[in-house]
């Protein structure tokens, strides 16, 4: 099965949210939220991450997690990552209860696909298409794992290797050489891979993985969340009626900062 297959399977019982001049959507990816130790590279940034929240529930977004919320290769269960954040979990609750949460899967998150969710009533997706009629236009969000092999097709292998092998190795300073975020020709090579299917499909596409934040246009139609695991800020992407906005919050002052934006149609 080819990577285009995959991410078109992504999108076959995908559900369809609504674009318009009013809708306003923030995509926030590879969160890894972990269980509090020298592993969880979440830790840093939790007080910006948890402003960044409360910034966009009272601004009535609806949160969109498009996958490897949580650290489930390191760590075995959600519950032990719930309790470890329990306020960051309270916070999305918030958005749940007034049906502004959508919550996507991941590789590192793949057990919330069957066994793993969060929330009572929460459906945990592959992908969604927002869709908007007049003008017409289409974009299609998923994590973007299906354009890796080893971290899809053979995504238990690569767990084991990440839970056994190397995170141990990172805690003396060998790095992962199989990871889309650490290694900058797999990450060179699956932006390739998005780039592509975008134009060949005419399928405008979201994702996350990289951790490698972009925003592009209507010649390049390939853009990236980021992540919420850099060293001094998180990124997210903002979906404000037609207009997309890429987003830092600084761990330093916790504001908001517009780095880019584009005008979908």
């Amino acid at each position: 099965m080819s990577y285009q297959t995959r991410l078109n399977h992504a999108f076959e019982k995908a559900p369809t949210l609504p674009i318009n001049q009013h809708t306003r959507y923030v995509f926030f990816s590879d969160c890894h939220r972990g269980i509090g130790n020298k592993n969880d590279n979440f830790l840093q940034n939790k007080a910006c991450y948890l402003s960044a929240l409360q910034y966009y529930y009272q601004c009535d977004f609806t949160y969109i997690e498009v996958g490897d919320g949580d650290e489930l290769w390191e760590n075995y269960t959600l519950m032990q990552i719930m309790e470890t954040h329990d306020d960051i979990f309270k916070q999305l609750c918030h958005f749940h209860k007034k049906n502004r949460l959508y919550m996507l899967y991941g590789n590192h998150d793949m057990a919330k696909k069957c066994c793993e969710n969060p929330f009572h009533n929460l459906t945990i997706y592959e992908g969604i298409i927002f869709q908007s009629r007049c003008p017409d236009y289409s974009l299609y969000v998923t994590h973007g794992h299906q354009a890796d092999f080893l971290n899809s097709v053979l995504w238990k292998l690569a767990r084991f290797l990440v839970r056994y092998l190397w995170t141990p190795l990172e805690g003396i300073g060998i790095t992962d050489p199989t990871s889309a975020s650490k290694c900058r020709t797999k990450k060179s090579k699956l932006e390739k891979k998005y780039i592509h299917y975008a134009k060949s499909f005419q399928r405008p596409l979201l994702v996350g993985h990289t951790h490698k934040e972009t925003l592009g246009n209507e010649q390049t139609p390939y853009y990236n969340c980021g992540c919420c695991v850099h060293p001094d800020y998180i990124t997210c992407i903002e979906l404000y009626g037609y207009e997309i906005r890429l987003i830092q919050f600084h761990n330093s002052s916790l504001k908001r900062e517009v780095m880019a934006s584009e005008m979908l149609v």
